[in-house]
C-alpha cells in the first residue's frame, strides 16, 4: 500500500519563510534553508516551497534559495511561486527542485501545464488550486494570492489539469488557511474522487487529527502543514507517529 506523505510547507517572501492567515497578516518564521534542513533531518516526506510574492526581481532569490536547499536536504523538494512557463520549470529543476507548481498562469493557460508535463514528464509537474466556497458543494479558483476571483469551478479545472498532464494537485482551501481550523473535508475529497492522480489536502491544519481526517475523510495522498510544524507547536515524528496510531501507513526514518 502507498505511503501517505507529510509536508512542512514554506511560504517564502522576501527570502524569509512566514505564515499568515487567509493569505494575509503575514509574521516571520525563519530562514528557508535552515528551516527546510531542519524539517529533513526531523523526517519530512518532501518539503515545499511556495514564493508568495514572486516576481521576476526576485527570482534570482528563489533559484539560490532551491540550489542552497537542494546542496543540504535529501528529500523531495517541491517549488511553486511565479512560475509561468517551461522554461521558468527546466532552470527550478536545474536548481535542484524536484517537482515544480503551477499556479496562477495554469489558471490563465491551461496549455502550459501539458507544454511543461511533455517535456518533462508529469512526476515532476504540480498544479496548485487556491479555492473559496462559494455555494454549497461548489468552490471557486482564486488567483493572485487569493484577490482576484475567476468564476472557475475548483473540481472542474483539476479534471482539465489532470487531462493535460499535472501529475499532482495542491489544493488549498483559502477559507481556512491558517485559521487552524481543519482542512475543507468536502472539497478535498471532491476533488480526489474526481482525478487520478494524487492530491496534497493543504489549509487550515491546527492539530494531528485534522492531518488524519484529510486522508481518511477527505481522500488526500499527502497533507501539508505550516504553523504546527514552524512554532513548534508539534513535531514531524509526533504528526508521523498519531497518522500511524490511526491506520495511515506513514514512511518512518
Amino acid at each position: 500500500m502507498l505511503k501517505t506523505r507529510l509536508i512542512p510547507c514554506l511560504d517564502v517572501a522576501d527570502g524569509r519563510v512566514v505564515k499568515g492567515v487567509n493569505f494575509v497578516g503575514l509574521r516571520d518564521a525563519g530562514d528557508p534553508v535552515e528551516a527546510a534542513r531542519a524539517y529533513d533531518a526531523a523526517g519530512a516526506d518532501e518539503i515545499c516551497f511556495l514564493d508568495i510574492h514572486a516576481t521576476h526581481e526576485n527570482r534570482g532569490t528563489m533559484f539560490d534559495m532551491v540550489r542552497r536547499t537542494a546542496e543540504q536536504c535529501f528529500v523531495p523538494l517541491t517549488v511553486g511561486g511565479g512560475v509561468r512557463t517551461k522554461e521558468d520549470v527546466r532552470a527550478l529543476l536545474l536548481a535542484g527542485a524536484d517537482k515544480v507548481s503551477f499556479n496562477s498562469a495554469a489558471v490563465a493557460r491551461p496549455d502550459v501545464i501539458a507544454e511543461a508535463a511533455d517535456q518533462f514528464g508529469s512526476q515532476c509537474i504540480v498544479c496548485a488550486i487556491d479555492a473559496k466556497s462559494v455555494a454549497p458543494g461548489k468552490w471557486e479558483i482564486f488567483t493572485h494570492g487569493g484577490r482576484k476571483e475567476t468564476g472557475i469551478d475548483a473540481v472542474e479545472f483539476a479534471r482539465l489539469v489532470t487531462a493535460k498532464g499535472a501529475g499532482e494537485i495542491l489544493l488549498t482551501s483559502m477559507d481556512r488557511d491558517g485559521t487552524k481550523s481543519g482542512f475543507n473535508l468536502e472539497m478535498t475529497r471532491a476533488i480526489a474522487d474526481a482525478v487520478e492522480v494524487p492530491v496534497i489536502a493543504s489549509g487550515g491544519v491546527g492539530n494531528l487529527d485534522h492531518l488524519v481526517e484529510g486522508v481518511t475523510k477527505g481522500g488526500a495522498s499527502a497533507v501539508l502543514a505550516a504553523s504546527i510544524f514552524h512554532f513548534g507547536e508539534y513535531t514531524v515524528q509526533e504528526a508521523k507517529q498519531h497518522m500511524i496510531a490511526n491506520g495511515i501507513p506513514m514512511r518512518l526514518t
